[in-house]
């Protein structure tokens, strides 16, 4: 199952939104850092073309761990990005670069991925930024 993880943090990293949507359940759970979980392939879409706008965004130093009985996954990397448009709440946008480390947790069942919870340091992003 790591290979569906790997799969989709590959799509992420070249801003491929069809192959990451090829790696979920119809029915994924998608808890981001900050806001409200999102249910389903559709709202998992809308989001995705949301951080499209305004963020530009690359994982490295991925590192991939798996559970022995291949339900859940982790996956630990660090957050390359660019803040292109003012997202709603947060500082203002003027192409600021950011690095942070960032992890996600992933469900899995039948070679897909039931949920994605994803972590980051929101201070320290904001402290990045508004430098």
């Amino acid at each position: 199952m790591t290979d569906t993880v790997r799969s989709y943090l590959d799509a992420f990293n070249r801003g491929d939104v069809a192959a990451m949507l090829d790696c979920l359940d119809d029915d994924v759970h998608h808890f981001v850092n900050e806001g409200e979980m999102r249910r389903g392939k559709q709202m998992f879409r809308a989001f995705c073309e949301h951080m499209s706008r305004c963020y530009r965004e690359d994982l490295t130093d991925i590192v991939i761990f798996s559970g022995e009985d291949d339900t859940r996954a982790a996956a630990e990397f660090v957050v390359n990005g660019t803040y292109l448009v003012t997202d709603d709440g947060l500082p203002e946008a003027t192409g600021q670069r950011y690095r942070l480390p960032a992890g996600s947790f992933f469900g899995l069942r039948d070679g897909r991925i039931t949920r994605i919870t994803t972590y980051y340091n929101l201070a320290d992003w904001t402290r990045q930024v508004s430098a």
